[in-house]
């Protein structure tokens, strides 16, 4: 059988009235509709294809490409919201469900959340939950401090903003180390900056160490060069002009003209670098 939420690779057996069938390696007839035949489409042709249960329950195949398949976190708008529900617009005609035994607070229309994309065993049809932590990886993380990890910005709160470390944990970035603009439902890369006792991950948006000096210091280097040598930002600016230059952050910026500073290539004044 297809495999359900997710795409799969499918071969084009016959024809029929409102579509093509579908075949995989299990012999499992999946039809696909007239509307998302693709031009040109014939027997033998080997297409991928979604597969999901229409509305009335019945498997069934399209060449849309979802916003998010099972096992995806994924920010999703509501579209309405029933007695069963709410729904959400996940690039289908057929909407995304968020049973209310599945939402962690509960959802309106109109506003969007970072859910989770399963099958449900009970029923085989594709839901979504925004009870994250479920279907988290409960067991201790692993990681090295400097590892570089994928994350999902998935809260913000007093502290910063929470992610989903490469779909399996949960890590905090602090608000005092944010030095570009973050989203809701936002992937990103970042960096393991250390794992405490008590389980809990601190993330980082960038390398943090003796390791990112190289690059920095090159940075640096290059603006000076392309602005004859005289640089109006020095240790004193603000975080967030540090960053919008450089795209590092204002402790990798003084590292970085500390080290400079050491070997006499730069000069630096109340309000002035300038290169030696």
């Amino acid at each position: 059988m297809a495999d359900v939420g997710i795409m799969n690779k499918m071969v084009v057996v016959r024809e029929a009235e409102h579509g093509v069938y579908l075949t995989d390696e299990t012999d499992t007839d999946v039809l696909l509709p007239i509307a998302a035949v693709p031009e040109g489409c014939k027997i033998d042709d080997e297409i991928d294809v979604f597969v999901y249960r229409d509305s009335e329950d019945r498997i069934i195949a399209t060449t849309l490409e979802p916003y998010a398949m099972v096992g995806d976190f994924a920010y999703l708008k509501v579209v309405s919201v029933s007695k069963v529900g709410a729904f959400l617009d996940w690039g289908l005609l057929k909407d995304l469900m968020v049973p209310f035994k599945e939402q962690k607070h509960r959802m309106n229309e109109g506003q969007s959340y970072v859910v989770y994309v399963y099958l449900d065993e009970n029923t085989d049809r594709v839901v979504a939950s925004s009870k994250l932590h479920k279907f988290l990886n409960d067991t201790p993380a692993t990681y090295k401090e400097g590892e570089e990890v994928d994350l999902v910005i998935f809260a913000k709160n007093d502290l910063g903003y929470e992610a989903i470390i490469n779909l399996m944990h949960t890590g905090m970035i602090y608000e005092n180390e944010v030095f570009q603009a973050l989203h809701i439902g936002e992937q990103v890369n970042g960096y393991i900056k250390k794992i405490r006792e008590d389980g809990k991950i601190d993330l980082a948006l960038q390398k943090t160490g003796y390791k990112n000096m190289g690059p920095n210091v090159e940075l640096i280097l290059e603006y000076l060069k392309e602005h004859d040598g005289i640089m109006n930002i020095t240790d004193k600016s603000q975080a967030e002009l540090i960053y919008a230059t450089f795209g590092i952050s204002k402790k990798n910026f003084k590292k970085a003209i500390g080290s400079l500073y050491k070997q006499k290539i730069i000069s630096i004044g109340d309000d002035v670098i300038k290169l030696n």
